[in-house]
């Protein structure tokens, strides 16, 4: 009788073992997920001012005078809080150094080369408006993922750069990133030489 007793111990120590091992739970991470972003609807202002051009610009966005120490009165700011962004234009006029300004934006471009997976050319050329450019689609986790200047070649010289106020993530930004560059291109198309 001991013995069936043991046996039965033992097979009662096994069925739990078995019941209780196989209740384990398995845990599968989940993939990392980004907050739905809300994007505003497509609506433009013009922008005009005392300086030599004119464009329009979303009506979610704030623009405002950069008073940065190197800025000039023809050089702004185009906020958009929503996505805590700031497109920085600069304005120069041409002084026969059309060269030395074209380099200096394609040597800041590429600076990002270092975070970029990529960045892209794409020319402007609108001989109708006089405006001739590259747009500069930066790919990855660079600080900038757009930068531009659009010229008429012999008077006006104007650089954009778009930057976000927290660390570049390529994933979480880049709904962002394309919808702002809609509106970068619709500023570039508007953009008007006085």
């Amino acid at each position: 009788m001991g013995r069936k007793r043991m046996l039965r111990k033992v097979g009662v120590c096994l069925l739990l073992a078995v019941v209780l091992g196989g209740c384990e739970d398995v845990y599968t991470p989940k993939p990392k997920g980004y907050f739905r972003i809300a994007m505003p609807q497509k609506v433009y202002q013009q922008f005009d001012t005392d300086c030599p051009y004119s464009f329009e610009f979303p009506t979610y966005s704030l623009i405002h005078r950069d008073r940065s120490a190197n800025s000039n009165d023809c050089w702004y700011n185009i906020d958009f809080p929503l996505f805590r962004a700031r497109l920085h234009l600069s304005y120069v006029p041409l002084e026969n150094n059309l060269r030395n300004h074209v380099e200096a934006v394609r040597g800041l471009a590429y600076k990002h080369t270092i975070k970029a997976d990529a960045i892209n050319e794409e020319l402007t050329y609108d001989p109708d408006h006089q405006k001739y450019g590259i747009f500069y689609d930066i790919k990855g986790n660079a600080a900038s993922s757009v930068q531009f200047f659009i010229t008429d070649s012999t008077n006006h010289f104007m650089r954009g750069a778009l930057y976000f106020n927290h660390s570049p993530n390529k994933d979480s930004i880049a709904p962002v990133v394309s919808f702002i560059k809609e509106d970068i291109n619709h500023l570039i198309e508007s953009l008007r030489w006085k």
